[in-house]
């Protein structure tokens, strides 16, 4: 048996495999968002540990013969803590990849780098999200929090509960803006650059490596067996992959959540100017000798949850969500909604971007609000896919697309309207959690290869749903992103309203 665990912006979950791939038993639990008393966002360390533990649990109660073979961890990205290095307690609370508390470290950082020189060793670009900005935060609130302290993502702190060892692994490294991609090791002279110690930073592994086994005291605690290997999957989106059929010829898939993200792969090669002026970032892949890029919009399914709250006094329900929708008129709406609630990231990254909704009238109401921000996010990954077409030098024609949002079948024909592609909904109900057991399996040695695992778990890859484009709202469609989408994002960056 293997147990997966995908931690998440909003949710995290748990799942019980066997070796055949299936889908024993499953739980889940809200990850709740505190506020500080000056405003931050953070997750409780503390309680997302026995929200995991609880959920572990959950899975191995009244199962006394129980062998679980291993445990793989993945998690949402730059998303991390300090975490004192004898003893693993926590020394900071989790800081999450969407807090803007580092927007000035990340402008510091940009000042002081070759933005171009530092995109090829790390494949990103400056950013308040990734690791090497939050530490500057932290250093700047208390330095004393790092002494003896390590930083760790959320997979790697959670690891580190069940085995009291510390790692990362190679995607997770590859959103800290401190890890060289080609070298495969911490970046030590930028670091110091900065006024920061590599041992900071933990040993770094390839994304599929054991962090260490399970202690007798979690054991215990857990109902699972001293000594069963714990496994580091990785960035959730990149390890989501692994259960759609990426493989090492290549492939797409679109993952729909509170942030949206597309996701593909490519052979290692030095990255270039093109790369660059994508606006995408790269890392490396699970699978060796590959690359992953990545395109990702911030305030995807982000921007439907503020909407639900603001369109009436309580907020809308799911299914009230679809009502709504499946009153409104199926063509464009006609209103441009520019999905900036949190910056804008792949193709034209811009922390300080502002979202916007232009051309209302006194007609439009909640029906035509919800479709626009649906639009408004097709268009915005539209405008990704053109960029990923352009690097991976192969057209588009096909989509797989995983997460919550593909429960909204309004959303997933105004995609496939948008971008003149059909999107496919394969057969997994859970991809990251199915991408953390096919790591630990092959880590584990259950399988012998990423391709032998996905077999395992996904078989042929059949879908449960392709949405084709509709020709006649497809002309209309691409009559709107082309001259007023793209015109009115381009204005409203020039205007820079802060």
């Amino acid at each position: 048996m293997i147990i997966s665990l995908d931690i998440g912006t909003t949710n995290m979950k748990a799942g019980l495999f066997d070796e055949r791939g299936r889908l024993l038993a499953s739980a889940n639990r809200p990850n709740e968002i505190r506020t500080a008393a000056d405003s931050f966002s953070y997750y409780d360390p503390e309680q997302l540990w026995g929200n995991i533990a609880a959920m572990i649990r959950q899975l191995t109660a009244g199962k006394p013969g129980l062998a679980v073979r291993a445990i793989g961890i993945t998690s949402m990205a730059e998303s991390g803590l300090l975490a004192d290095r004898s003893t693993g307690k926590p020394r900071s609370p989790i800081l999450p990849w969407f807090e803007r508390c580092s927007l000035d470290q990340a402008k510091a950082i940009e000042d002081e780098v070759d933005a171009f020189e530092q995109f090829q060793a790390t494949g990103l670009r400056p950013s308040f999200k990734y690791g090497l900005a939050k530490l500057l935060w932290l250093k700047e609130r208390n330095e004393d929090s790092l002494r003896s302290a390590v930083w760790l993502s959320v997979s790697s702190y959670i690891a580190s509960r069940l085995t009291g060892k510390v790692a990362e692994d190679y995607t997770l490294a590859a959103r800290s803006y401190v890890f060289r991609i080609a070298e495969k090791q911490w970046d030590a002279p930028l670091l110091r650059h900065f006024g920061l110690e590599e041992e900071l930073l933990p040993p770094v592994v390839p994304t599929g490596s054991a962090a260490g086994s399970v202690t007798s005291a979690a054991a215990g605690a857990l109902g699972l067996t001293a000594g069963t290997q714990v496994f580091l999957a990785g960035h959730d989106h990149v390890c989501a992959s692994l259960a759609v059929g990426l493989s090492p010829r290549g492939g797409i898939y679109n993952s729909m959540g509170t942030a949206e993200t597309v996701v593909g792969s490519f052979g290692e090669r030095t990255l270039t100017e093109a790369d660059y002026a994508s606006g995408l970032a790269y890392g490396l892949h699970p699978v060796p000798g590959q690359l992953f890029w990545l395109g990702g919009h911030s305030s995807s399914g982000g921007s439907v949850e503020w909407l639900r709250e603001v369109i009436g006094e309580e907020k809308a329900g799911y299914e009230r969500i679809l009502e709504l929708l499946d009153e409104a008129s199926p063509m464009p709406s006609g209103i441009i909604y520019l999905p900036y609630l949190s910056g804008c990231g792949a193709p034209a990254p811009d922390p300080y971007a502002k979202a916007a909704f232009i051309g209302l009238a006194k007609s439009h109401g909640r029906r035509e609000l919800l479709r626009a921000v649906l639009e408004g996010n097709a268009y915005q990954m539209e405008s990704i896919r053109r960029c990923a077409e352009a690097v991976s030098g192969s057209p588009i024609r096909r989509l797989r697309v995983v997460g919550g949002g593909v429960r909204n079948r309004h959303w997933l024909q105004i995609k496939a309207d948008v971008s003149g592609i059909a999107l496919e909904v394969p057969d997994i109900p859970e991809a990251a959690l199915t991408g953390a057991a096919i790591t630990a399996g092959v880590g584990s040695g259950v399988y012998a290869s990423f391709q032998e695992a996905s077999k395992a778990h996904t078989g042929e890859g059949s879908a449960k749903a392709v949405f084709t484009p509709n020709p006649e709202r497809h002309a209309r469609y691409s009559e709107l992103y082309e001259h007023r989408f793209l015109t009115y994002s381009r204005m409203l960056s020039e205007a820079r309203l802060d």
